[in-house]
């Protein structure tokens, strides 16, 4: 019942936005989607938030993987709310979101009020690397009308990687407003796992096993091992070459074979953000992350001077 009213309620929304102007066809649309998060989100067990382009889609394949492994479950599936719970009522019901049209839906604006008594796992990345990856997001595999919903830049708009960063809308501000929001209600989710991308470039078995144990399964080494080497980063760009999970739709599927740019699967790389900046401008974005985001996540430089100091 539940899929068809979905399915109903998206027909009727896309029939009469034809007749309505630009605004209300996307406050339409956001109610839509909060609407359907909020489903997930009241039958879910888990929950894996994060700003776009923080490694989620990374995780979601990682994680799949390891139930594909420990269940027998089909090898070319990417996890989604709820098909792999299907297959097998011990795999639990995992709710991905970005945060966004669920708490417009429920009005927790400014609080993660939503989340508070939710198992949940916040990733997190460095908002710079974040801020350049949403460019090529942008540029590349946004559809049109998702960046005119959202207050991106224009579809067709000409403007360079360092004019996206700074948009006031989308841009290095906003992300860090974000993150913000997350830090300042930290302490008050009950069941709680920060996990850094940096921290799953550098010791990707070490961070899955930790994911592992969050989700209430004894953690396999040679489970853990396959997962790894399943996920590198030349493994997946492979894969999507190949289009390996073409039963998942688009979520990993190159835009354009011939430019790796609009490959869901990029570099991956820590700090990479300094290849698209000359220095004044690196220092810039640098200095506003330590201006602005509140120490939690590790991405200030006052903060890794004081891990570097307790490590001396």
């Amino acid at each position: 019942m539940h899929n068809l009213v979905k399915s109903l309620i998206k027909w009727l929304i896309k029939a009469i936005s034809f007749v309505l102007p630009e605004k209300q066809t996307h406050q339409l649309e956001r109610w839509r989607r909060g609407r359907e998060e909020y489903w997930k989100y009241r039958h879910c067990e888990y929950i894996f938030a994060s700003y776009g382009k923080s490694g989620r889609t990374w995780v979601r394949v990682m994680i799949s993987r390891y139930y594909q492994l420990a269940y027998k479950l089909p090898d070319n599936l990417l996890m989604g709310f709820d098909n792999f719970h299907r297959m097998n009522k011990d795999v639990p019901q995992i709710f991905f979101t970005h945060d966004n049209y669920l708490r417009s839906y429920t009005g927790n604006v400014d609080s993660k009020k939503d989340f508070f008594d939710k198992k949940t796992v916040f990733l997190v990345r460095k908002p710079q690397d974040v801020a350049v990856s949403q460019f090529f997001q942008w540029k590349y595999r946004m559809r049109p009308a998702k960046k005119s919903m959202n207050k991106y830049p224009a579809h067709d708009a000409d403007i360079s990687i360092y004019d996206f960063v700074k948009d006031p809308n989308q841009g290095l501000g906003h992300i860090i407003e974000f993150m913000n929001d997350w830090a300042r209600d930290l302490p008050n989710i009950k069941q709680l796992m920060v996990v850094r991308y940096e921290d799953l470039r550098t010791q990707p078995q070490r961070e899955m096993e930790r994911i592992v144990e969050f989700l209430g399964m004894q953690p396999s080494e040679e489970l853990l091992r396959d997962t790894v080497e399943f996920a590198s980063v030349e493994n997946l760009r492979k894969k999507e070459q190949e289009n390996y999970f073409w039963r998942s739709g688009s979520r990993v599927q190159a835009r354009d074979s011939k430019n790796p740019d609009s490959f869901k699967v990029r570099k991956g790389k820590v700090g990479g953000y300094k290849d698209y900046f000359d220095d004044a401008q690196v220092a810039e974005l640098d200095a506003m992350v330590d201006a602005q985001l509140l120490p939690a996540f590790g991405y200030t430089q006052a903060e890794v001077d004081e891990d570097s100091s307790g490590q001396s």
